[in-house]
């Protein structure tokens, strides 16, 4: 498989380098596939559905042919995935995608537990490489989970302090050995600000080996695509059953932040899973909301909210959505949708109170925006009664699916990203209860806190990166 980026098409590169390096450090562009081979039919139609690891098999061998053989991929994918997404009916046309069954408890996992062990093939018998990972919440648990302990490779974890919850920050920094956490005072954009500016700094890469973990790295991105294309193919199948809807019309409602997530929807439908579009459900911060709803992106600083992980106001795979479709193609497929604060605390509630289901402040976004557009919202928008996109909710644009919700022929998968647990206090105040705890986040909670504090400062961060790698 040849890579290109994101900026320059003229670009051709193999997928060991597009990994390795995580990003071109001479355009600052990100790495797309030049091409998304469609899975067989066979697989495609297979009823009952494959498994999750036989459609990870599938999906990643044409993205590592030539590079990684089939057995090794098989080796990888098996150690990968000691766990499987879960999907859970809401009721006759909702469903949950549970993606917070892996050891830190939320979908990144699934992503960067393929990109350690691919990364740790890969970097057999080179001098060590160094992972530089911002975050906003769950991606700096994941990755540090899966590097943990790997030979050869390093991680350090940038994340805003005092923007996270705290079991994210103590998953956070609480890491040893060749793992560790700096928190910076700032927020999310400028931890990631720091990360990029590191790659592209000549000076500082012709000392060290430099990589990404953040969904910027196609690796991470890849691996997401799996389970989307597993719950599509799993719900299809389900619908003779459980809502008597001949090829229902599948909905993706995505929590999104950084947008990684829904461009490994992107791939996973471009691969031929049976996905009709998706909804775009995001906070306060709407920078792609905004863009679908008026046609111009404006990056903005990004504002504190219950979901923290969404706490992106500049969003890095705007540019492979970009890459890969014009903004006429993406309103076709895509609904977009926000909520601010009293909208998530309401939201956790009308889940818990209409299914009985404890769901976290991200999901609670995803479960909201299909309840209303399921409803009366794409009613409404196709009636002609546009939201004003100043306002939470549903904003004006009307995909192609729209239709296709209006006349009872589509099915919602929401994407539950993290395990309520993580979340707890915002839980809470939204039902009054806790939420049940996984035995290894309370194990978490007990270890001592090691972060290091960091200003938001290029020079410092790059001088710190010199004098302790």
């Amino acid at each position: 498989m040849i890579y290109t980026d994101t900026r320059d098409k003229s670009v051709k590169v193999d997928f060991k380098t597009a990994v390795m390096s995580g990003m071109n450090q001479k355009t600052g562009g990100l790495y797309i596939p030049e091409s998304f081979p469609k899975l067989q039919d066979s697989l495609l139609n297979k009823d009952p559905a494959p498994s999750f690891r036989d459609i990870a098999f599938n999906m990643a061998k044409p993205y590592v042919e030539g590079e990684i053989p089939d057995d090794e991929l098989a080796l990888i994918i098996q150690d990968a995935y000691p766990f499987s997404p879960k999907i859970a009916p809401l009721d006759a046309i909702s469903y949950v995608l549970e993606l917070f069954h892996g050891p830190t408890c939320a979908f990144k996992d699934f992503g960067a537990r393929f990109m350690a062990r691919t990364m740790s093939y890969l970097n057999r018998g080179e001098e060590p490489l160094h992972i530089l990972v911002a975050t906003s919440g769950d991606t700096g648990s994941a990755v540090g989970s899966a590097f943990h302990g790997v030979e050869g490779i390093d991680v350090t974890i940038l994340y805003p302090e005092g923007k996270i919850s705290l079991i994210q920050e103590k998953q956070l920094s609480t890491f040893t050995g060749n793992v560790r956490a700096l928190k910076v005072k700032g927020t999310f954009d400028d931890c990631q600000k720091l990360v990029k500016t590191a790659f592209t700094d000549p000076k500082l890469r012709k000392k060290l080996r430099l990589s990404s973990a953040n969904s910027i790295n196609i690796s991470r991105l890849l691996p997401q695509s799996f389970y989307y294309m597993y719950a599509s193919l799993v719900v299809r199948n389900r619908c003779a059953m459980d809502n008597k809807i001949h090829d229902p019309a599948i909905i993706m409602v995505v929590p999104s932040g950084n947008f990684g997530n829904l461009t490994s929807g992107l791939i996973a439908r471009e691969m031929g899973a049976p996905i009709s579009g998706f909804v775009a459900a995001t906070n306060t911060n709407k920078t792609i909301p905004d863009w679908i709803a008026s046609g111009d992106y404006v990056p903005r600083a990004s504002v504190e909210t219950y979901a923290n992980a969404m706490d992106v106001g500049a969003p890095s795979n705007y540019e492979r959505i970009q890459a890969m479709y014009s903004l006429d193609e993406v309103r076709k497929m895509f609904a977009s949708y926000w909520l601010d604060n009293d909208g998530i605390i309401k939201a956790i509630d009308n889940c818990h109170t209409k299914t009985g289901y404890i769901i976290d402040p991200h999901g609670a976004i995803g479960y909201q925006a299909w309840n209303d557009i399921r409803t009366s919202a794409m009613v409404d928008l196709i009636d002609g009664k546009k939201n004003d996109p100043a306002n939470p909710g549903l904003t004006p644009n009307i995909p192609d699916w729209g239709i296709k919700v209006v006349n009872k022929k589509a099915v919602g998968i929401i994407l539950e990203t993290a395990s309520p647990a993580k979340f707890s206090s915002t839980v809470v105040e939204a039902i009054g209860k806790e939420p049940p705890i996984p035995s290894r986040l309370e194990e978490v909670m007990r270890l001592p806190d090691k972060a290091i504090p960091m200003e938001n400062d290029y020079e410092k961060f790059k001088k710190w990166l010199l004098n302790n790698l």
